[in-house]
């Protein structure tokens, strides 16, 4: 199934209205409420404002699209295209004036993201792409790194901190990468950590639970630019809740063989 062009305009124009009311709430200064919504993972009234904002947007012009959206109940009904959204993807950082937070956005069809759109807030930049069109950055294409050695590489990660269960086996895995590469960061926003891997500043990128908001136009941004996405048994089948591993080519095989 074909995507219209017209889907990326929508998801940017989306994201961009999104953006800009997340900047000026900050710009305000003004004390933030904040829920908890669970260990270690919270939301404020800025999260659910923005998700207003961009799936007004999208419903106005897609009302026969279903939505999944981090601060609210996805639709459930089967139907050509579902899009998918988190309103502010690093809440904690934006809480805490860390500036590395994001709207993203994707359309998904059969499972497949076709169109994604990754709004860095603080930066003003937007990342997007269109499946078979290449991933930009504004006019820029975007092409992963060529680096192929891990003692070369920079990899991202993000810890497993609402999944305490999983601490162990994350530990272990960060110990291996981090004694065979460069260097390990972790930002706190993963759909920003996929456009590291798709710009070139990443090498590789992995985590073990993640969202599908959290994971979906950023799974789209790093294909098109040249690099793999699969969970860890290697299916490229991501849009779910779970691990993620990306990176160029060489450095996703490497990835996927020393997180196993």
């Amino acid at each position: 199934m074909s995507t219209p062009p017209t889907f990326e305009t929508v998801a940017c124009d989306a994201a961009k209205a999104a953006g800009r009311l997340i900047r000026e709430h900050f710009l305000e200064k003004k004390p933030v409420s904040v829920e908890w919504k669970g260990l270690h993972d919270f939301v404020t009234a800025v999260d659910h404002e923005a998700e207003a904002a961009v799936l007004g947007y999208l419903k106005e012009r897609f009302p026969e699209h279903a939505v999944m959206a981090e601060e609210g109940s996805p639709d459930e009904e089967a139907v050509d295209y579902r899009w998918i959204v988190d309103p502010l993807d690093g809440t904690t950082n934006y809480i805490h004036g860390f500036p590395e937070y994001a709207v993203s956005i994707a359309a998904v069809v059969d499972k497949r993201p076709r169109v994604a759109v990754v709004a860095h807030v603080p930066r003003r930049e937007q990342f997007h792409a269109i499946e078979g069109g290449g991933a930009w950055r504004g006019s820029t294409r975007l092409t992963v790194s060529h680096r192929d050695h891990p003692g070369d590489c920079l990899i991202g990660t993000g810890f497993p901190f609402k999944h305490p269960e999983l601490l162990a086996t994350y530990l272990r895995q960060f110990t291996t990468v981090l004694r065979a590469t460069s260097g390990v960061r972790r930002a706190g926003s993963a759909a920003l950590d996929l456009t590291h891997v798709a710009n070139g500043h990443f090498d590789g990128f992995w985590e073990l639970a993640l969202a599908p908001w959290d994971l979906a136009a950023g799974t789209l941004l790093v294909r098109e630019a040249g690099g793999l996405v699969t969970n860890l048994e290697g299916s490229e089948d991501v849009i779910a809740h779970g691990p993620l591993v990306a990176g160029t080519p060489a450095i996703h095989a490497w990835l996927l063989n020393s997180l196993r």
